[in-house]
């Protein structure tokens, strides 16, 4: 890659995003975390019976990553905008929307590929049949980086407020309800012997229509949140 190009530049952010991440090795840790204890605590509650566990383990998994995705949305952009770099980064040449999007694909692999990883191992805890686990994790690949998208947004939109951490949850859970919709229906009708594609092309269709539409609200958003 040409030093100074977009490709470059793109690959450098990642890569800082990436490196500053795993320096707080910690922030990585507790999402993880988080969804293993809340898992874990279901059986404790419910009790141990398999039929039970398996009816709501695709639901409690979803529900679980999600909540644990929403821990680590807060500081999206707060550091960036902290050190001075998010000024940076409107000064550049590339364009900002692309700049947003690779760091949202920072954040994405940093807070939601430990969850994707995770979740088989959370499922089998909780007795969900093998037919559905491939399910399971084709709706959380497209689960997760839709709610990262969606999640940026609201960020981006409540930049400069105190409280943006409750505010965030709060304008972001109606958003999550569809996307858990789908992905539980999808899982569900996997376990059932049911056709399970059309919530998984409408889950696709989502990302696509965020992947080309949130960058762009996020930067616009960014430089009203600066300017003011």
């Amino acid at each position: 890659m040409t030093p100074g190009s977009t490709p470059a530049a793109c690959a450098a952010l990642l890569r800082r995003d990436l490196t500053l991440a795993w320096r707080r090795r910690g922030d990585i840790a507790m999402p993880v975390l988080y969804a293993v204890i809340v898992a874990t605590l279901f059986p404790f509650a419910l009790g141990p019976e398999p039929a039970l566990l398996a009816r709501i383990a695709g639901g409690v998994v979803l529900v679980t990553v999600v909540l644990a995705i929403l821990l680590s949305l807060d500081n999206l952009f707060r550091g960036d905008i902290e050190d001075g770099s998010m000024e940076l980064l409107m000064l550049a040449p590339q364009p900002l929307a692309l700049l947003v999007g690779v760091k949202i694909l920072a954040h994405w692999i940093v807070s939601s590929l430990p969850l994707i990883v995770v979740a088989p191992l959370l499922a089998s805890m909780l007795k969900l049949p093998a037919p559905a686990m491939p399910v399971l994790v084709a709706t959380l690949a497209l689960s997760t980086p839709l709610l990262c998208l969606l999640g940026a947004i609201l960020v981006a939109l409540t930049a400069g407020s105190r409280r943006s951490g409750m505010l965030l949850a709060l304008m972001l859970l109606p958003l999550c309800v569809p996307v858990v919709i789908f992905a539980a229906g999808a899982v569900s009708a996997a376990q059932e012997g049911l056709p399970w594609v059309a919530p998984v092309a409408w889950l696709g269709a989502g990302l696509v229509l965020a992947l080309v539409l949130a960058p762009l609200a996020c930067a616009a958003a960014l430089r009203i949140a600066m300017d003011s």
